[in-house]
């Protein structure tokens, strides 16, 4: 009963998880760019600086549903780094736990990312519209 009530609705979850998760990246990204909303500037050509750009415009890219696939698999791969290298460490003692080493959000976003470039944008996001290959 309860899937005959949401499957109707399944494109429309998915745009909203899609523009929500897109948001939040690039509003990560913007804290690291512009120092904004209790973040701090990271200097200019460094890794640091680099993920920010990724995750600013590939944020709004994947928010609009807008070259969805590529920008999502650019994200997910970021985050899979971002995992490795800075949280993870390739612990195997209690920091190999994403709780413990702090790591939740980057391996839920590479996850979620990964998701999203295997699907696309949909029918809801700017690929879907134009008739894209992408969506």
């Amino acid at each position: 009963m309860l899937n005959r009530l949401l499957a109707p609705r399944t494109e429309a979850a998915y745009a909203l998880l899609r523009v929500v998760a897109g948001v939040l990246f690039a509003l990560h990204g913007a804290q690291k760019l512009f120092g904004v909303l209790g973040g701090t500037v990271q200097p200019a050509g460094t890794q640091l600086w680099l993920g920010a750009v990724i995750e600013l415009v590939a944020g709004l890219a994947i928010a609009a549903g807008a070259f969805t696939s590529w920008a999502a698999f650019l994200a997910s791969g970021t985050m899979a780094v971002a995992y490795v290298q800075f949280h993870w460490k390739l612990a195997f003692d209690a920091g190999f736990f994403p709780v413990v080493n702090k790591g939740e959000m980057a391996l839920l976003y590479a996850l979620l990312f990964l998701f999203v470039a295997c699907r696309g944008a949909g029918p809801c996001g700017w690929d879907g519209r134009m008739g894209s290959k992408e969506s």
